[in-house]
């Protein structure tokens, strides 16, 4: 049994506080590794502990078998406190009520509660062996269903802030559990939930999806156990075993076993038939107890081999930031790395600082990202790369997270968040905290349609596979491609939560506009590449949730439901959050200034024309929407740490989310991404009247399935960079191309057999002009008529401009596609399948065809030096996620 510490660590008398996904204490990351203590029958005084001799025992056998942290329903005494802190443990105060009744019904009753939460605060607050304190423990879901989640939001957040107000220094949490898991409750310095699941499966999964509910916040399994009465003292050890080695493992910041011992006492009864503690109770060692405290010695998580990781760091003229790069990367305790610095071209003193440091450093000239990154893999030698930004720096435990993401998955690549750094200062954190930032995109709450680039790993082998990065993204993008070439390739891209990094972000209004004109570059040169998952306005249409703070929110969202199941039944309560519509999302994108301008120079028109001057009203609306939507954003989409909530930052972050679209908007235009860009091969003459069906014909000696020629023809008009759509199941079209903006063509295709697997296939497209095109034309025509009607001669001249380029538009459009779709048809099969080309726009915006993938898979295989050069525009500046 361990002695009392006659002298107290500086761990010990130092209070906790939370940085990123985890806790520290003293500077130092605090694993929580507990233990449930009680509740026990109360003494003739009401007091709900042991003896101080009874409770001292305890601690000691708590303390000598690993454990840091001791849970406790009630308040405890002072002697508790004291004795926790002689033993190096920190406890976590229960603040206990009458959750179970339903207490918000009577203001009497709510003003008791919040004055017994007060005083319990008060009779310890600031003691040094304080953990937390917890302000309720599972609230019954029929409670929570009685009153609606927003007035149980409500009535927590009170509770949090008597507490804090009686104990400003202090942690506070609520411990829920899976039946009411939708609660939102980011208001609290971490989370808590109570789980048990009796399959590693389902605990690693639910975990995932808890994680992805914390964001940014730990994450502490608050109550985990088996009953040995019913399963065996040899089950119990275990499961716990296993549940302890996946908690930790898959990055949470503590957990507590329930319980200490058998003793159990509750609802004025003593529990006889439950046996969840370590300990019987006569405090006799069950063999749970032993390995318990093997499973909590190997932290962050456990692997019978740690692969070797080669982390990448690409910079150019990086030397403001790279020191806490190299300083961290060198504190990394992980047992099998190496560092791999590409300075791609720098003229600053990058290359100086990083010779001080254990790394290797390889300078070339200045290339762009993509190939430094490409230029790291090459020589790099760990099975694994990952890669870092040179304004960013991993946490210590980094790279043991990707590590136990691999070991314990297939997946070819694996990211995990960023997190703005406390001390970078104010304006760093608001724009941490506007629209555009670096994200990441889940499918699932563990896989990952995209990663970004200042944390995202890859399995050497598959980076090389899919020939690494995209020379043509020289500084942002390049993660997008990759992810997406990779998933193309049939491999899936996995998320650790804690696999974290801290990413400075920019700390000035100037350097925000400078990134967000470069996305919308890249965006452009991914549009370019990728036209089948962008829209017709020329927007991202993400599978997966976008998770991380900053999104601008549209004003009027449908109301999310609550999955209750039949009678408030389901185990497992989440929230649905049903879409928006294009309504609602039309105020959300940088063509929404377009539409605004396009308002404010009819108005204008108005001094010409009186009648005009209507159109301030919607130009007034359409501006007062996007002010609105920046202020709601701001101030429900906002973390921002204590030190910087004033108001004079939230106006900040509300000027950001304005501004985030216009610049985006030019960088978007300059290179070609607007809604009448034209795709494809360009319009042809004989096409420009056909207004009707169009027939296109195609003989082939080789028979092939419809899927076959409908796949081909899918990718010939992917190839040429028109939007391609398939069919849905109730549809007698199977493709359709164009921009959906101004001109569609609709395809339906059939197949003649000729015998000895000759076939000739049909191809009937039909054209429709949108919506937008007709309802544009059929505006600007009307406007048109009634200036003229009225005499507003010049007025009515540009309208009949503004008609007929719409009409020019649509009708050149219409050629473009259907010359585009013939010379897809004429791509089609017709004795072998023609390897499908990867389409891209070169530095002067014009179209090419790269190499097939085929061939550069081979090329690599055969030199892969040379399947890695490239050349581009000497320019590169820090790289984030689009």
């Amino acid at each position: 049994m361990k002695a009392k510490l006659t002298t107290r660590s500086s761990a010990a008398v130092c209070r906790p506080f939370v940085k990123g996904k985890f806790m520290y204490v003293a500077d130092q990351k605090f694993y929580v590794k507990g233990v449930t203590y009680g509740t026990f029958a109360p003494d003739e005084k009401g007091l709900q502990f042991p003896s101080k001799e009874a409770v001292e025992k305890d601690f000691a056998l708590m303390a000598k078998h690993g454990f840091n942290s001791v849970r406790t329903y009630t308040v405890p005494p002072k002697y508790l406190l004291d004795l926790a802190l002689d033993y190096d443990l920190k406890v976590m105060v229960g603040l206990p009520w009458e959750q179970h009744l339903t207490f918000l019904d009577s203001v009497k009753q709510q003003k008791d509660i919040l004055s017994r939460v007060r005083e319990g605060v008060e009779s310890c607050r600031q003691h040094p062996a304080i953990l937390c304190f917890a302000v309720g423990n599972e609230i019954p879901a029929t409670i929570v269903r009685w009153y609606g989640k927003e007035k149980i939001e409500g009535w927590i957040k009170k509770l949090y802030k008597v507490v804090k107000a009686a104990d400003p220094e202090s942690l506070v949490t609520y411990v829920n559990y899976p039946t009411t898991e939708y609660l939102d409750l980011r208001f609290l310095d971490f989370d808590c939930f109570n789980v048990y699941l009796e399959t590693p499966q389902k605990l690693s999964a639910y975990i995932a999806r808890l994680h992805n509910l914390s964001g940014d916040r730990p994450l502490v399994l608050a109550e985990i156990g088996l009953d040995s009465m019913r399963n065996g003292l040899q089950k119990q050890a275990e499961v716990l075993t296993w549940q302890i080695e996946t908690i930790f493992g898959k990055g949470c910041a503590g957990m507590f076993v329930f319980a200490w011992t058998d003793q159990w006492w509750r609802g004025g009864f003593e529990i006889e038939d439950w046996d969840f503690g370590l300990v019987d109770r006569q405090r006799q060692c069950k063999p749970a107890l032993e390995a318990v405290q093997a499973a909590m010695s190997h932290l962050p998580c456990r692997l019978d081999k740690w692969p070797f990781i080669s982390v990448a760091v690409c910079s150019y003229n990086g030397s403001a930031t790279i020191r806490d790069t190299m300083e961290a990367l060198r504190m990394l305790d992980y047992p099998a790395f190496e560092v791999v610095v590409v300075n791609d071209g720098s003229t600053d003193n990058l290359a100086d600082i990083v010779k001080e440091y254990p790394v290797r450093l390889i300078s070339t000239a200045n290339r762009g990202l993509s190939n430094a990154r490409n230029t790291a893999a090459q020589h790099a030698k760990g099975e694994i790369i990952a890669y870092i930004d040179d304004d960013a720096y991993p946490d210590p435990h980094w790279l043991h997270y990707l590590a136990y993401a691999y070991a314990t998955s297939n997946h070819a690549g694996i990211g995990g968040p960023n997190i703005a750094p406390e001390e970078d200062g104010a304006i760093a954190h608001c724009v941490a905290n506007a629209p555009g930032g670096p994200v990441h995109v889940l499918s699932t709450d563990e896989i990952a349609e995209h990663i970004p680039g200042c944390n995202m790993s890859f399995r050497r082998e598959v980076y090389l596979k899919v020939a690494g990065c995209d020379h043509i993204y020289r500084a942002a993008g390049d993660d997008v491609d990759l992810c997406w070439r990779i998933q193309e390739a049939g491999y899936t891209i996995g998320y650790h939560p804690s696999a974290l990094v801290w990413h400075h972000r920019r700390n000035s209004f100037k350097a925000y506009w400078k990134q967000q004109k470069g996305y919308g570059k890249a965006e452009s040169l991914l549009e370019g590449k990728w036209p089948q998952k962008y829209n017709g306005f020329g927007h991202l249409s993400w599978a997966g949730r976008i998770y991380g703070n900053g999104w601008t929110m549209a004003l009027k969202t449908k109301k999310a439901k609550v999955f209750h199941g039949t009678w408030g039944s389901a185990l497992f309560q989440s929230v649905y959050q049903p879409g928006d519509g294009l309504m609602n999302a039309l105020p959300l994108m940088p063509e929404w200034y377009l539409m605004a301008a396009l308002l404010g120079g009819i108005s204008l028109l108005g001094i010409l024309w009186s009648a005009l001057l209507w159109a301030l009203v919607p130009f007034t609306a359409s501006i007062l929407i996007i002010v609105a939507q920046a202020i709601y954003s701001a101030a429900k989409n906002t973390a921002l740490p204590s030190m910087y909530r004033k108001s004079t930052y939230y106006l900040l972050i509300v000027a950001l989310h304005i501004v985030q679209p216009v610049a985006r908007l030019y960088g978007r235009i300059k290179f070609g991404l607007t809604p009448w860009r034209r795709r494809g091969a360009g319009w042809n003459w004989k096409y420009l009247f056909v207004f009707r069906n169009k027939t296109f014909l195609h003989w082939s000696e080789k028979w092939y399935s419809a899927e076959d020629y409908l796949t081909a023809l899918e990718q010939g008009l992917i190839d040429q960079q028109v939007m391609a759509q398939r069919g849905g199941d109730f549809e007698r079209w199977d493709l359709q191309a164009g921009n959906k903006l101004f001109t569609h063509v609709r395809c339906l295709l059939t197949v003649e057999e000729h015998g000895a697997g000759k076939q000739y296939v049909k191809i009937k497209s039909r054209v429709s002009f949108a919506f937008f095109c007709t309802a544009a034309l059929l505006t600007m025509a009307a406007l048109s008529s009634l200036s003229f009607l009225y005499q507003q001669w010049l007025v009515g001249t540009v309208f009949a401009f503004l008609a007929v380029a719409v009409l020019i538009k649509c009708t050149f459009e219409k050629s473009n596609v259907l010359h585009t779709l013939q010379l897809a048809v004429a791509g089609l099969p017709r004795q072998e399948v023609v390897p499908m080309k990867v389409v891209h726009k070169d530095n002067a915006g014009s179209v090419v065809l790269t190499q097939t993938r085929e061939a550069k898979l081979i090329q690599l295989e055969q030199n892969e030096e040379t399947a890695f050069e490239a050349s581009g525009p000497k320019s590169l500046s820090s790289v984030h996620g689009v």
